[in-house]
């Protein structure tokens, strides 16, 4: 690897100097109505922060009576900023998709940190909820967001978010304006509907068309503030948004944006002309678009895979760094990102598929269906390569217990709880991982291509319900949904058992037929001990010579 001395210091430097939430968070893809297999709106999240313990959150719809505020709380901190006035009415949230199929997900890349304004009462977290609750369009949203802010700051770091409605897809990128602004600078764009589209904790919006109101929405400081700052002195139409307030470097680059070209390449035979770019290394690669139409259009399960990516046969799959993922190929790295070895630091590659995910969900919105029943969000409830993404509907007005489990949180482990029993079997997998990953696999899709071969005739059956009585149709697609979170929950429970006994003490027990082989006498049979792989073998024979060979 050619890396300039001047180059790498500066990427480490970038490193050490991100907070957690920007160098290892969230990652977003987005797919326009034209641009997916069904005519689905699709757009997702993975929720990424080490010790995070999460849920599926309600918001019931609700009237407010003139006056009634509303305190923020910091979604991450629970800290108190302030309050705002309530909306006369709020409508029903269920996760992140409201009952009008709009969907708002998020990734932090943090930018000029002087632009945190410390005062602001809305962070990130409470503007998605808050505007969930008082919006239909992804328009509406936006205009909700961005008054918000406008009136009462903004305190979190810089924002990308990703904002979705049956019929358009949007990203949006804010950030304050200094201590004590109670303002922010903003830019939004509509992504085409043949396009794809994702950002993973680095600003992807660059030059954008001033003079496309259709497409194109920003606050009217966008450019003023930069050239009050000193940070921008060029012609308005050369203005870039990333490139002035959140340059990236080898961090951005190589961490983030990684993800994303991971992602385009799916879709884009040509795409690896990106890869100087993703490796961060060459200070003048050529930057990816934020968008590409793709070669073929995507179903819900194309984009389920893509969030389970971790660089499978690219130049940053883990498999080329030798024992990196020990003796069963773990395509999982420790963290932090970084790490020292004497006086030299190193680096881990961030995939999108990593172990500190909290949540993680894919949303469907369909234009075409009723929305009761258009709006669903597939959700997860850990590391979305170690679960099966459930059946949401967004007119859901009760949560499955699994996902809201009285007791559970990040100190309390309960067998209810979705997010501790997945955890508790990806945990048992991930360090032998090349030995029971299939067996995690097969569960995992077993049930997922279940839910989707069900959804046609459940959402026909919702439909004509929706005719006569539509109280009767929510409590049915509620229920559906509570029903297959909960069966998920106990197949999990049941994996968890089955892979402590067949992998026991890293031997395996042989099965006959679905069942554990006994022998005539009714004891175990003999356990197979397989042994290291051959590839780990010649690995630790290329690092220790003939050290350990039998004379």
């Amino acid at each position: 690897m050619n890396i300039t001395k001047n180059i790498i210091a500066a990427a480490l430097i970038a490193a050490a100097s991100f907070s957690t939430s920007d160098t290892e968070a969230c990652t977003n893809f987005i797919v326009g109505k034209k641009a997916s297999a069904d005519g689905s709106v699709i757009c997702t999240y993975n929720a990424d922060d080490y010790g995070m313990f999460q849920w599926l959150c309600h918001y019931p719809a609700a009237r407010h009576a003139k006056g009634e505020m509303r305190k923020i709380y910091d979604w991450d901190t629970q800290q108190y900023h302030g309050e705002i006035p309530e909306a006369a009415e709020t409508y029903n949230v269920i996760g992140n998709i409201n009952e009008y199929q709009l969907t708002i997900a998020e990734t932090t890349y943090g930018g000029r940190e002087e632009m945190v304004d410390t005062t602001g009462i809305m962070d990130y977290g409470s503007l998605i909820y808050v505007a969930l609750q008082r919006s239909k369009t992804a328009r509406e949203a936006i205009s909700v967001m961005t008054s918000l802010v406008e009136r009462y700051g903004y305190c979190s770091e810089g924002e990308t978010f990703t904002i979705c409605d049956p019929n358009e897809a949007w990203i949006m990128e804010m950030m304050g304006m200094g201590p004590g602004s109670h303002s922010a600078v903003w830019v939004a764009m509509r992504i085409p509907d043949n396009a794809i589209c994702a950002h993973a904790n680095q600003s992807r919006i660059g030059k954008f068309n001033m003079k496309d109101k259709q497409n194109v929405i920003y606050s009217r400081n966008v450019i003023k503030y930069a050239r009050k700052m000193g940070w921008y002195k060029g012609k308005d139409e050369d203005f870039s948004w990333k490139n002035t307030y959140a340059a990236p470097d080898f961090s951005g680059r190589r961490f983030c944006d990684a993800r994303v070209w991971s992602f385009f390449r799916h879709f884009d035979n040509s795409f690896d002309k990106y890869l100087p770019w993703a490796l961060g290394e060459d200070p003048n690669a050529e930057d990816m678009p934020l968008w590409i139409v793709p070669n073929r259009k995507l179903s819900v399960q194309d984009v389920e895979a893509c969030m389970r990516d971790h660089y499978e046969g690219t130049a940053l799959d883990i498999a080329n760094r030798k024992i990196a993922g020990g003796i069963w190929n773990m395509p999982y790295q420790p963290t932090p990102l970084t790490y020292k070895v004497g006086d030299k630091t190193y680096f881990n590659e961030r995939p999108t598929s990593t172990q500190q995910t909290g949540f993680t969900f894919v949303s469907q919105m369909r234009s075409w269906l009723p929305r009761e029943i258009g709006g669903v969000l597939w959700f997860g409830n850990d590391d979305p390569n170690m679960v099966a993404y459930t059946p949401v509907y967004c007119c859901s007005t009760r949560q499955p217990e699994c996902y809201n489990t009285p007791g559970a949180d990040a100190l309390n482990f309960s067998m209810n709880n979705a997010f501790w029993v997945c955890n508790w079997v990806s945990n048992m997998v991930y360090p032998r991982y090349s030995q029971m990953f299939p067996s995690l696999k097969a569960v995992r899709d077993s049930l997922e291509n279940s839910y989707f071969v069900e959804q046609a005739k459940v959402e026909a059956k919702a439909a004509d319900m929706l005719r006569s009585d539509r109280n009767a149709t929510v409590k049915y697609l509620n229920d559906y949904s509570i029903e297959k979170a909960q069966q998920m929950l106990t197949r999990w429970q049941s994996l968890a058992t089955y892979l402590i006994v067949k992998f026991n003490d890293m031997a395996v027990k042989p099965e006959e037929n679905g069942a554990f082989k006994r022998t005539k006498t009714g004891l175990g049979a003999p356990v197979q001990r397989p042994g290291y792989p051959e590839d780990y073998a010649r690995k630790m024979i290329e690092l220790t010579g003939d050290k350990y060979r039998v004379k």
